[in-house]
Order: C-alpha cells, then structure tokens, then sequence
C-alpha cells in the first residue's frame, strides 16, 4: 500500500484560503484514483473531491463546489487541495486517500478507498 501524509492545515478567518498536500511514498500513485475526504467533531466521514489516475476527471461535493480544487502532480507523488472561500462548516480533520482499484472513474464512497493518511486540521474561525 501507499503511504500518505497530508499538510497544510491551521486556522484560518471566514473567506481566507489554504492550500491541503498529501505527500505519497512507498508507490507511485500514478496508477491510484485520489480523494479528500473530512470529518466534522461528532459527524461521519464525508466526500469533498476526487480526481482520477491522470487528473483528467474531477468530482466535488456540493458543499464545496466552485469553491474547491482538487489537483495532482503525478511527477511530485503529490496530490493537492485548493480550498477558497472558507467558512466556518468546512472545519473538520481532512484525510487524503488512495483507490488502486481498476475502475475507470473515482469513487466518492470512502469505503473504496485503500490507503488512508493521519489527517490534518482545519478550522475556520474569526
């Protein structure tokens, strides 16, 4: 399995920005559909985005749509999360995974995911 080890989390005021990374090892994921999921204090995992093998498909949440970006870079075994426009209900611990299944499209259900990361906080607060 993968290893992953997201960053760039921290506390950031309503309508600020943060940049999440989810930093690879072990495997390339060149051949892993990625996700980024979150969990609120008291609430159940949830889908935010996922990109597909060769970042040529993106899906979203509704939440966060227009307002999120899922990237990779497939060079660096890194995958990325832009996040703008925060407000205070994306606080929660984000989790960075892996899908090395064959299917053709990334999923959002968190139990298709195989490799999870530690996750890293973030909250938004004035």
């Amino acid at each position: 399995q993968v290893q992953l080890v997201e960053s760039g989390g921290g506390l950031v005021q309503p309508g600020g920005s943060l940049r999440l990374s989810c930093a690879a090892s072990g495997r390339t994921i060149s051949s892993y559909h990625m996700g980024w999921f979150r969990q609120a204090p008291g609430k159940e995992r949830e889908f935010v985005a996922a990109i597909a093998r060769s970042g040529g498909v993106t899906r979203y949440a509704d939440s966060v749509k227009g307002r999120f970006t899922i990237s990779r870079d497939n060079a660096e075994n890194t995958v990325y999360l832009q996040m703008n426009s925060l407000k205070p209900e994306d606080t929660a611990v984000y989790y960075c995974a892996a899908d090395d299944t064959d299917r053709l499209y990334p999923s959002r259900g968190a139990g298709e995911y195989d490799s999870w990361g530690q996750g890293t906080q973030v909250t938004v607060s004035s």
